[in-house]
């Protein structure tokens, strides 16, 4: 009575998730946990998740796990760990503590211990806000150009540029006089600041060494489209391109204009040769610079990343998809349901389901322990969905090259369709 019980509700759970992934696509079940639930749950979690104990963990944990059942269709059997590293879910308290890590040092400016930044709060780039003049205010239309300057070849010229190699990050500027260049200037930023501050730095000191000549009509020829944006936006949230605005706004004498990069023209292959040399030279002057966001925000991922790859490692659960996926990923896997329940080995095979007493026996009809591996393999009920066997030691290897393999992978697909739909003739009778 209790077995029948637990065969329907089974088969019940069954109909349910058969309907759920019919009706909804596994990218848009995945879409719908991260930008709802996860939100939902990460509300106000700088106050309670920055150091998540292990009690919190597994409460996220058991919160986790029906969402992301539903978004595999997997068995209620499966291991957590192997769903999040299959669908590249990292575990809720890893994620809401990175979130969380994310806020104090953005927001609050608190600061966090040294195994999480070894940079203060007051040396992350702060987002301005507001108005950087009066709303009133602008730029003159002659001042700010995103046509290819390059045809402006008389006058005083002053080509800037930044450069990020693996070895560092540089900014120049150089002044051209009809063919000559009169003046050079460039810096050496940290490794952890980007191109962007590199080219918008250079933009200001370009402009500020503009202010300090005398009035003249000179042009700046830049190469990045996105500082030259961000300078005319009296409403950017970047400090620097704020200070460049006020600048241009007061001297109106100072034209700014795009360049196309690389192009033969003498400043702007210059400004890139001081540009990289600076990068390139450790012992060359350094101007500091605050950190951006996005080299926090990577740092705090690497290290999430990090923390659940040791989790993963040293777990004690989901060891065959270990062998398949040893490495965690913010990607999902993409694996359909059957191909998830093949490789989990929680499935519709008689071995798995007399574990659970759902079923009679181990055994396939065919008078084999039906396993995976089994109707895959050699199972005669199933020969035309056979791939070629691997002896038992190679085995874990054969399950890498099959979950490798696209078109191994439609076979498994089929293979379960066919077990799922045909499940009677698999099963041996009692009598």
């Amino acid at each position: 009575m209790v077995k029948g019980v637990q065969q329907a509700a089974e088969v019940t759970a069954l109909v349910e998730v058969d309907w759920l992934l019919q009706s909804v696509p596994l990218i848009h079940r995945r879409t719908l946990y991260k930008t709802v639930t996860e939100r939902v749950l990460a509300h106000g979690a700088v106050a309670w998740c920055l150091e998540p104990t292990v009690r919190i963990a597994r409460k996220l944990s058991t919160i986790q796990r029906p969402f992301l059942l539903a978004i595999s269709g997997a068995y209620r059997t499966t291991s957590t760990a192997a769903l999040q590293v299959i669908l590249g879910i990292p575990p809720l308290h890893l994620q809401l503590q990175r979130e969380a890590r994310g806020t104090a040092l953005f927001r609050l400016r608190l600061p966090l211990s040294t195994n999480i930044s070894d940079n203060d709060p007051s040396e992350i780039e702060e987002k301005a806000t507001g108005w950087s003049t009066h709303p009133s205010e602008h730029l003159s239309p002659t001042q700010i150009s995103l046509d290819d300057g390059g045809n402006i070849n008389t006058g005083l010229r002053i080509y800037t540029d930044g450069s990020k190699t693996e070895r560092g990050v540089g900014a120049a500027f150089c002044v051209l006089t009809d063919v000559n260049i009169t003046h050079r200037w460039s810096t050496r930023l940290s490794l952890r600041n980007t191109v962007f501050q590199a080219e918008i730095l250079a933009l200001l000191k370009a402009v500020e060494h503009a202010v300090s000549l005398p009035t003249q009509q000179l042009t700046i020829l830049v190469d990045n489209q996105a500082s030259i944006n961000s300078a005319a936006n009296p409403k950017s949230h970047n400090s620097i391109a704020r200070k460049i605005f006020k600048l241009l706004h007061s001297h109106p004498h100072i034209r700014v204009s795009w360049i196309k990069a690389h192009a033969g023209y003498i400043g702007n292959e210059e400004a890139d040769r001081l540009a990289k040399e600076a990068a390139e030279t450790e012992n060359f002057p350094e101007t500091p610079l605050e950190l951006p966001k996005s080299f926090i925000k990577t740092f705090l991922r690497h290290k999430m990343l990090a923390t659940w790859q040791m989790a993963w490692d040293d777990g004690d659960t989901g060891r065959l998809i270990h062998n398949l996926i040893p490495k965690v990923s913010l990607h999902p896997i993409n694996w359909t349901r059957n191909e998830v329940l093949f490789f989990t080995g929680h499935g519709p095979f008689p071995s798995f389901l007399h574990r659970f007493n759902l079923a009679e026996t181990s055994f396939c009809s065919c008078g084999e322990i039906g396993t995976p591996i089994h109707y895959a393999t050699v199972c005669l009920l199933t020969t035309s969905y056979h791939m070629a066997p691997p002896s038992q030691q190679h085995q874990p290897i054969w399950f890498r090259r099959v979950a490798n393999n696209s078109t191994s992978r439609r076979k498994i697909h089929n293979l379960l369709h066919f077990l799922q739909r045909e499940t009677s003739l698999f099963r041996p009778d009692p009598n």
